[in-house]
């Protein structure tokens, strides 16, 4: 059950003065569905303005404050042109305050001629004439215009103002409860941070770094807690010691020796699985360096011992590609190999889930299907989830309460994460790298070209197509769009559709599945030889023949993201090129990031880089695609401030009592106030 202290901040924000559902559908597209998103929903930047006597004293391009008394208003020749209200200053100097649109209505309104009112905006140049387009504030003598020379500005969606979230967020501040202190005293003390109701109203009202660090600090150590609980109760739970005698592992046919790191995390993994405590483990590789290998090694060592293990996928296409794969290494080791998805029915489904109750089925391949109420097995000792950032804790948990004991938990993900966020991502689980690639692999030729070059680029992936070689073309978006001038998939589909007819196939995450899913077929088994995509194809899509990628607009992608978009390709022996299509006018960070992808392809290097490119932007290309698990902590605090959050958790649990002591009720309070309860919920009676 939630504290209730907290009941106040997690009131629907319909409750508030002026919500209706006019007004909530924008509030709920920017996830602010509750007073406790508005109070955390902290300005972008603030706009300070200085009060200036009159004209003279300001500069172009400088946000101000000025009296000026309107003298004429001047309407448009046609519905296109601006409205202009020209308006005096002291001295006799001229202005005009321009508005565009149904705006100019209000213009007549607020500046009748004649009388002086305060105006605060940014002064700018049009042509001779000094002007503020559409000023943030007009109003009349003692208003308050003075009293807003820092004023926050929030992220909006279409049909929000800034006033309109301005008066929210003040309505979400009053109901701020005062909460008891969860940071550690002498940290809190040497850092000098406000309270933390203190440092939510302060992070409102200014560039207050003290309280933003104190917030984003909140943030932090609400994880680190959340994950260490999850680590503890892992330790505390009974599992099954898993020992193989090698009989099956040593049936196996790889197709190229393991490498060195390969040989390393198996050892990792059997020493882990020889334990009772079940194994918590990440295995972090760069594309194409031999995960399924080390899991399928794994899941065997489980298989010797008698038990079952299962695969975990976040989608049907890359849990069949992971059963295709897993039963042909397998083959001559005699274990049984089943795969198992929503689309199953009938007596196919019936006879997989019977085959996993008597045990007959060794090792099961799936996506979230696999851990349905439906589905139970003889002795499930080990769950190997891939692609792990696409699960939550809790679906992982609800898996692993399968086994009759606690099942080990081999993580893995292909999304190199750079060693001072692991901790944040990862923090309750021991960690293998595979920092090798397999020997033979070519290295992928990468080249970056001008959109300008568009018409030989398309004639070179013709000549490509014709060797009976398949490619992909990546698009930053799906349909075109006024407001972003990006390349869009459809588009684009439709133009080559033209050039190549049905050898083009689409694939977009806003088509319903079962068209996304005949469309890769048809890539995947050949019938098709060219997909046009989003990133939806990013992780997982696994097809040797496809040697050529071409990303479009490359610039508009993050490393991470144009690294796991290259490792599409070069799966097979053939050689494999990707093209990174760019426009004209690109960044210092867009042509160090392009060139870059030229210099490397050691995901973890492109992974620090790529952290320290993005300094306080997104965390590895994730917020694009919405799965940061941070809202308030940017990538400068995550990265000077995460260590300590970790170490005063540890503080917590090893020193001052847990969630039982004084502090740790507070922390109880913090995690649930970050919604990170789910640790809370694994302590007994928690």
């Amino acid at each position: 059950m939630r504290p209730e202290a907290l009941n106040p901040l997690f009131v629907e924000c319909d409750a508030l003065d002026g919500v209706g559902p006019k007004i909530k559908k924008p509030l709920d597209k920017l996830g602010l569905t509750r007073v406790r998103d508005l109070a955390y929903h902290l300005p972008e930047r603030f706009v300070t303005r200085r009060p200036v006597e009159d004209l003279d004293q300001a500069s172009e391009g400088e946000q101000i404050v000025i009296a000026l008394t309107p003298v004429e208003h001047r309407a448009p020749r046609n519905n296109r042109g601006p409205y202009r209200v020209l308006a005096q200053d002291s001295v006799g100097n001229i202005c005009a305050l321009t508005y565009f649109g149904r705006a100019s209505y209000t213009a007549k309104k607020l500046l009748p001629v004649g009388e002086k009112r305060w105006v605060s905006g940014r002064l700018d140049r049009y042509g001779d004439m000094l002007q503020i387009v559409h000023p943030d504030h007009v109003e009349k003598e003692g208003g308050g215009a003075l009293a807003r020379l820092n004023e926050p500005v929030y992220g909006l969606s279409e049909g929000l103002t800034q006033p309109r979230v301005v008066g929210l967020v003040e309505q979400a501040l009053a109901r701020l409860p005062e909460l008891p202190e969860w940071i550690e005293p002498s940290q809190f003390e040497r850092e000098g941070w406000p309270a933390w109701r203190d440092a939510m109203h302060l992070a409102h009202k200014s560039e207050n770094a003290s309280a933003r660090d104190r917030l984003a600090y909140d943030e932090l150590l609400a994880n680190s807690l959340a994950l260490m609980l999850v680590r503890a109760d892992n330790r505390s739970r009974k599992g099954q010691s898993l020992r193989g005698d090698g009989s099956l592992r040593g049936k196996l046919q790889l197709p190229f020796p393991l490498t060195g790191a390969q040989t390393r995390s198996i050892s990792e993994i059997e020493g882990d699985l020889a334990q009772e405590a079940p194994m918590l483990r990440l295995l972090q590789g760069d594309v194409g360096a031999g995960k399924t290998v080390v899991a399928l090694e794994a899941m065997l060592i489980a298989n010797e011992a008698g038990k079952q293990a299962a695969l975990l996928a976040p989608t049907e296409i890359l849990a069949r590609q992971h059963y295709e794969t897993i039963r042909s290494m397998a083959a001559p080791t005699g274990v049984e190999v089943a795969l198992l998805t929503g689309r199953d029915k009938g007596r196919a489904r019936e006879s997989i889930l019977m085959g996993l109750m008597d045990g007959s089925i060794d090792i099961v391949i799936g996506t979230h299907a696999i851990f349905q109420d439906s589905v139970a097995y003889k002795d499930l000792a080990l769950v190997v989830v891939d692609e792990q950032h696409r699960f939550g804790v809790q679906q992982r948990l609800q898996l692993a309460s399968k086994g009759k004991r606690t099942p080990h938990t081999l993580a893995m993900t292909a999304t190199p994460i750079p060693r001072t966020l692991t901790l944040a991502q990862y923090g309750e689980m021991d960690v293998s790298r595979l920092d090798e690639m397999p020997p033979g692999r070519k290295p992928i030729i990468t080249r970056v070209m001008s959109m300008e070059r568009m018409g030989e680029i398309v004639d070179g992936v013709a000549r490509h197509l014709k060797t009976g070689q398949q490619a992909f073309w990546v698009c930053p978006m799906v349909h075109e769009s006024e407001a972003a001038d990006l390349a869009a998939a459809e588009a684009r589909y439709a133009a080559l559709n033209d050039r190549f007819g049905d050898a083009v196939v689409l694939v977009h995450g806003q088509m319903k599945p079962e068209e996304k899913d005949a469309a890769m077929e048809r890539f995947v088994s050949g019938e098709a030889s060219l997909l046009v995509a989003t990133t939806v194809i990013e992780v997982g899509v696994d097809v040797p023949n496809a040697t050529l990628v071409v990303v479009e607009q490359a610039e508009h992608f993050g490393l991470a993201q144009l690294h796991q978009l290259r490792g599409r390709v070069g799966r097979g022996s053939e050689q494999a090129v990707c093209l990174l299509l760019r426009s004209n006018a690109l960044s210092e960070t867009a042509k160090r990031r392009l060139a870059l992808m030229r210099e490397t392809q050691d995901g973890f290097r492109i992974a620090e880089e790529d952290l320290e490119l993005r300094g306080g932007g997104e965390l590895l290309g994730t917020r694009q695609s919405g799965d940061t698990p941070f809202r308030v902590a940017n990538l400068e605090q995550i990265t000077r401030l995460l260590p300590a959050a970790h170490a005063d958790a540890r503080l917590l649990m090893e020193r001052d009592g847990g969630l039982s002591s004084e502090r740790g009720k507070a922390a109880r309070l913090l995690l649930y106030l970050f919604e990170r309860d789910w640790g809370v919920q694994l302590l007994r009676g928690g």
